[in-house]
């Protein structure tokens, strides 16, 4: 089994995918940000690690992920605030694959939004638009490394319970699905690098099993 990294570790998809990884045997070291949040990552049977990875070098972060086998970015800055949005979303995304690199990790697995890209569509006067652009801009870096990358882009996030169940591949548009079921499919990413290195993963809640899918991409 390997060992993960998940920055973001008290995101709310975080928070869910820790007690999968941990029950599969994985070692998981979640990195938090605010010192009050280490116990709730404990609860999940991670370790916990403080970094405010928005004001971090990219030599800090490294020193924090080596020795793993997987890095996860699950971070965000929340939206709200346009520069906060791009020093979390895009650089310190980017310094953290620049220091897995550094630090000798060989995979990425990031964490994403259905319509990220370049034709992500979202106008400049929309709220949303800079986590658009910080996104796009996050993925399209992660994608020219070395990396052994995987993408996740799960649609509208709900807090309804995992169903173990979705829907990707080609001719899927955008819909919703809970964060349980991302939690899920992060797990499966871990547990199958054999198919999913490389691959950018859109997804919504569905009919087909979550292991299926992962498993035969």
């Amino acid at each position: 089994m390997s060992r993960t990294v998940i920055i973001g570790g008290h995101g709310k998809v975080a928070l869910l995918a820790a007690p999968l990884l941990v029950a599969d045997g994985h070692d998981v070291a979640s990195v938090v940000r605010n010192p009050e949040h280490v116990g709730d990552v404990q609860a999940t049977g991670a370790t916990a690690a403080v970094l405010d990875v928005e004001n971090a070098s990219t030599e800090q972060i490294a020193d924090v992920v080596r020795g793993s086998d997987v890095v996860v970015w699950s971070a965000g800055a929340g939206g709200g605030n346009p520069q906060r949005t791009y020093a979390v979303d895009r650089d310190a995304a980017i310094r953290s694959m620049e220091a897995a690199a550094q630090a000798g990790v060989g995979r990425y697995v990031m964490v994403s939004y259905f319509g990220a890209g370049p034709d992500h569509g979202v106008p400049e006067d929309n709220a949303f638009h800079a986590y658009a652009e910080a996104k796009t801009a996050a993925d399209a870096h992660l994608q020219g490394t070395g990396l052994a990358w995987t993408i996740l882009r799960p649609s509208t996030l709900t807090a309804e319970p995992a169903t173990g169940h979705i829907e990707s591949g080609a001719g899927v548009v955008a819909g919703r699905v809970s964060r349980d079921n991302v939690a899920h499919v992060l797990r499966a990413v871990v547990a199958h690098p054999e198919t999913t290195e490389g691959r950018v993963i859109a997804f919504n809640d569905g009919y087909q099993a979550i292991d299926e899918v992962i498993a035969s991409l």
